[in-house]
């Protein structure tokens, strides 16, 4: 691979324009209706992996497997200590390994799935043993689960890299992988309380939690199996691969800026991981309505059609004005929603709809940023780290889900809540101000994070530019892009 000398500006100077790309896009350039769907269904498969931890895991430690929620959020801080360690080996391994046939990515998205499927499985398995036995072999299943799930969520995000050399494809493709994603945890979330209360009928509560998990995530791994089978790289890496060592993938982290202010931003979701551990709680003692919570997973699933607002958003606009609106926005709305209280029902699920919607749409904007980042870490350091980008994408969902789910039981000590009786009016009211106000101050945050934020669209053209004059190897564009 040719390496450009590095950089020293916050910006890459500009070059001279040049006369034509050194490798002219082919006609096959177009990503199909076939791919976009299949990118979708690998996403939508993949998470209901996603959802089912997410959402599951907590509540069946401490109610089935009879493991404390101390003990559990235990758990989950030194699974995500590990994964600190682990998550940037492998993404520095993937972008390190030759492409086969298969290409870059897709390679491992064939046999990803598989581990996925097998170790959220393990997770449900309760075994016949003593209570330290049980609790080794939870943190174990759960530190499995979380090394298989890096190996499949960080090519299926860095795919979007390399099936098109478009700026704008390349955002209707994270968008669509947004749209799966969201759709896979919703529906993890929709199903498995209704598989539960099914098994439940003739079976002991871990046998239908591993029952109801095994379903659906058979059914995942053929959704997922579609995804690798019609998606098709294009940006194509020599077939001799420069082998990165740790300190190259150090040096990509520390000189890529921009990634690390979106990953950050990824991080704060820790807000609103907080609001789903606390969504139940809210709706049971609140609204006096465990029931309602289905009514908040429709509201997850139906957020997604938004996203089909965002490509064309984003061809009249700038991602990152597009992005600071929506913060702006849902900060608002969750400040009137606070002092509007939630006496009345409609208008609470209106508040909530709403405010989802806003934050939903911020992040598919958000992971298209972070993939124009890569051309920059590119010309800076001279390695097209993909890998090691989106590796940071998959680290930073895990550890805002694991705080989350680590800080909700100190929280809900914090208010004193009591569980099966009656709450105080300063316990509900904590719960309140923990699904109407905290989300908002996790945008507060992003929002003066992206103050610093300028690589904008103009800048990452400006990138591949330069990569186009260099003959970065490997590296193609398309024509139109240049103009």
């Amino acid at each position: 691979m040719t390496n450009p000398t590095t950089t020293t500006s916050a910006k890459p100077a500009a070059p001279a324009k040049p006369t034509a790309p050194t490798n002219p896009a082919k006609p096959d350039d177009k990503v199909t209706a076939k791919e976009y769907a299949a990118y979708f269904c690998y996403g939508f498969g993949q998470c209901f992996s996603y959802g089912i931890i997410g959402s599951f895991i907590l509540i069946y430690y401490t109610d089935v497997v009879g493991i404390s929620s101390v003990i559990a959020s235990a758990i989950f801080l030194i699974a995500r200590l590990w994964d600190a360690v682990f998550d940037p080996l492998v993404s520095g391994f993937m972008d390190s390994r030759a492409p086969s046939k298969d290409g870059k990515f897709r390679k491992w998205m064939k046999f990803a799935p598989i581990f996925v499927v097998v170790a959220t499985i393990a997770c449900f398995i309760n075994p016949d043993i003593s209570l330290t036995g049980k609790i080794v072999f939870c943190g174990a299943t759960y530190i499995l689960w979380g090394t298989c799930y890096a190996f499949s969520d960080i090519p299926f995000w860095s795919l979007s890299t390399v099936m098109s050399r478009d700026r704008q494809t390349r955002t209707d493709l994270v968008t669509t992988a947004n749209i799966g994603v969201s759709a896979g945890i919703a529906m993890a979330g929709i199903i498995m309380p209704v598989m539960l209360a099914q098994f439940r009928q003739s079976h002991t509560p871990s046998q239908s939690y591993l029952i109801s998990v095994a379903i659906l995530m058979i059914v995942g791994f053929v959704i997922m199996e579609f995804g690798y089978l019609f998606t098709k790289e294009r940006i194509s890496a020599s077939a001799k691969a420069e082998k990165l060592t740790y300190g190259q993938v150090f040096e990509a982290v520390k000189a890529n800026k921009y990634m690390m202010m979106i990953l950050v931003i990824f991080f704060l979701k820790f807000f609103m991981e907080m609001v789903n551990n606390m969504m139940i709680y809210f709706f049971t003692y609140n609204m006096s309505d465990a029931g309602l919570m289905t009514g908040f997973g429709l509201i997850g699933t139906l957020s997604a059609l938004t996203f089909f607002l965002i490509p064309v958003l984003t061809r009249r606009f700038r991602k990152i004005d597009i992005v600071r609106v929506l913060l702006l926005t849902e900060i608002v709305f969750r400040v009137i929603f606070f002092f509007v209280g939630y006496s009345n029902t409609v208008l609470t699920f209106v508040f909530i709809g709403i405010t989802w919607c806003l934050y939903g749409m911020s992040n598919p904007i958000l992971s298209a940023m972070l993939a124009e980042t890569i051309e920059y870490s590119q010309v800076k350091t001279g390695h097209r780290a993909e890998a090691v980008v989106f590796g940071g994408q998959t680290f930073s969902s895990k550890l805002a889900i694991a705080l989350a789910g680590a800080t909700t039981g100190l929280l809900l000590t914090f208010l004193g809540y009591q569980p099966n009786v009656a709450q105080s009016s300063g316990t509900l009211d904590g719960l309140f101000f923990v699904i109407s106000i905290l989300p908002a101050i996790g945008a507060l945050l992003k929002f003066l994070i992206l103050t610093k934020y300028d690589y904008t669209e103009a800048e990452f053209k400006e990138c591949q530019r330069i990569l186009v004059e260099r003959g970065a190897e490997g590296y193609k564009t398309a024509p139109e892009d240049l103009d």
